[in-house]
């Protein structure tokens, strides 16, 4: 696979590093023509990753919590009625797609934003003072900051994941594609002396999501159910931006749509 490649979708030339990943790059496919606009992807997002409910007022103002959301698109006449049945809503989850060249990970002061090994997009909130310079470097608006403490009402705090750190007011978040799950299982599989098999390990959206749209898994494994996804759907596969070189690491596939060709 050429330096331009990632898991056979092409990249344009840029002039930056190209990140190499030996063994392990995490990525996603996102089937947009199985999404229902659900949200129980977002559901299982706050609470696998303590994301907190910030409420009507703060929502008003732009503040939302959520590290993913699900987009809606409609499509049809522009002058539609809400009984017109050729006009109808498209969904297409965003959520931190992972870039290889990250934007964000340049104007980071503190390297609170770095790249890890295996293709992550690494948000350290011990080191991160604040300054929002990554989320107004990213093109996809999925960076959050906590403007306040998180508050959860009793009993909510029992119900916390252990493996993951509430954060406070202050610093920015993101989704990190589960990464507690990820790191558990390269634990799991170190302590048995073996190798975690494809499809054991899943995000907490992707195992949510009740139509199995999101696939999530190595892009370096020929054999992973990602790579297959997106082998067998080359025709409808996409990444958001990609003219920009960020070099995304979750791909989407378009909708099947009769004598159409269109993208999100």
């Amino acid at each position: 696979m050429s330096a331009t490649q990632t898991a056979g979708v092409e990249t344009n030339a840029t002039p930056y590093p190209v990140p190499i990943y030996p063994d392990t790059q995490w990525g996603m496919t996102i089937d947009l023509d199985r999404c229902t606009g659900c949200s129980a992807c977002v559901a299982a997002c706050n609470a696998e990753n303590n994301v907190p409910v910030v409420g009507p007022d703060q929502s008003a103002r732009g503040r939302n919590q959520q590290w993913i959301h699900v987009q809606r698109y409609w499509h049809g006449d522009a002058d539609w009625k809400d009984d017109d049945p050729h006009v109808r809503a498209e969904y297409a989850p965003m959520l931190c797609q992972q870039c290889g060249n990250a934007p964000c990970e340049s104007v980071c002061p503190v390297f609170a934003s770095s790249h890890s090994t295996d293709g992550l997009n690494q948000q350290v909130y011990n080191r991160c003072i604040g300054t929002r310079f990554c989320a107004n470097n990213c093109p996809y608006h999925v960076r959050v900051f906590n403007f306040y403490d998180p508050y959860f009402p009793e009993p909510l705090p029992e119900q916390l994941n252990p493996d993951v750190t509430v954060r406070a007011a202050g610093v920015m978040e993101k989704c990190t594609f589960c990464v507690q799950r990820i790191r558990r299982n390269e634990l799991d599989a170190k302590v048995a002396r073996t190798k975690a098999a494809d499809g054991l390990l899943r995000t907490a959206c992707a195992q949510a999501c009740p139509t199995q749209a999101i696939v999530f898994g190595n892009l370096r494994d020929p054999d992973s159910a990602v790579t297959q996804m997106y082998e067998s759907n080359k025709q409808r596969a996409l990444r958001v931006w990609q003219h920009k070189n960020t070099d995304p690491h979750v791909i989407y596939l378009k909708r099947v749509e009769e004598n159409e060709d269109r993208i999100l």
